[in-house]
C-alpha cells in the first residue's frame, strides 16, 4: 500500500470525523414498567453505538435534547438545524437523531436555514424503539453511519436502504418508511 492510499474506511490517513446529534423519538425510547409505557427519559445511543465496530469514524455526540417529535416545537426544530449547520462546519458529516413523526420538518427547516451544507447532514430514527426485538434502529443508524460518509453534500433522510435527499422528503404512514414527494 502506497503513502497515498489510506486503506478502507480512512480519507486522508485519519478517522472520519463524524458528529451525532441525538435529539430523542422512538429510536432512544425506553420501557417505563412502573407507568407501562415507552418514554424519552435515559438516552440508549450509546449503548447502540457501542454494539458496532466503528475504527475508522470518530464520534463527538451532541446530546441536544431527548422529546419525542410530536412533542418538538418550532424553535426546537430551528435549534436542531441550527446545531447540525455549526457542527457541519467542523465534521466531515452529521448525523441527527430524530423522531420519524416530524422529521419532515427539522429537514425542511435546515434546507431552509443552511441551503447546502459544506458536508452530508444525515436525519434518522426508528419506527420501532431500539429496544424491542424487532427494532430498526440498528439498521437505520449503520445505514447512516455508511451514507454520511459518501453522500454528497446536502441534508438527507437515511432509513430502511434509502438515502433520500432534503427538500421533500416526508414519512408514508402507510408504508411505515420515508419517501420523496414531488417540489414546487
Amino acid at each position: 500500500m502506497s503513502e497515498t492510499d489510506a486503506g478502507p474506511g480512512t480519507f486522508d490517513g485519519g478517522p472520519k470525523r463524524l458528529c451525532i446529534i441525538s435529539t430523542g423519538g422512538t429510536i432512544e425510547k425506553t420501557y417505563d414498567p412502573l407507568n407501562g409505557v415507552l418514554s424519552n427519559r435515559l438516552s440508549v445511543l450509546d449503548v447502540l453505538l457501542g454494539t458496532l465496530e466503528l475504527p475508522s469514524i470518530a464520534i463527538v455526540r451532541v446530546p441536544l435534547m431527548n422529546k419525542d417529535s410530536l412533542d418538538m416545537t418550532e424553535s426546537d426544530h430551528t435549534l436542531i438545524a441550527r446545531t447540525a449547520g455549526a457542527m457541519a462546519e467542523t465534521h466531515d458529516g452529521v448525523i441527527v437523531v430524530h423522531g420519524t413523526d416530524r422529521l419532515h420538518v427539522t429537514g425542511e427547516r435546515m434546507v431552509e436555514l443552511l441551503g447546502t451544507p459544506p458536508v452530508p447532514v444525515v436525519l434518522t430514527g426508528a419506527m420501532r424503539p431500539y429496544e424491542l426485538r424487532n427494532t430498526d434502529a440498528i439498521q437505520n443508524m449503520t445505514e447512516s453511519l455508511f451514507g454520511v460518509q459518501f453522500l454528497p453534500a446536502g441534508v438527507y433522510a437515511v432509513m430502511h436502504g434509502r438515502a433520500l435527499k432534503f427538500p421533500g422528503v416526508t414519512k408514508d404512514r402507510d408504508a411505515g418508511t420515508f419517501v420523496r414527494v414531488a417540489t414546487a
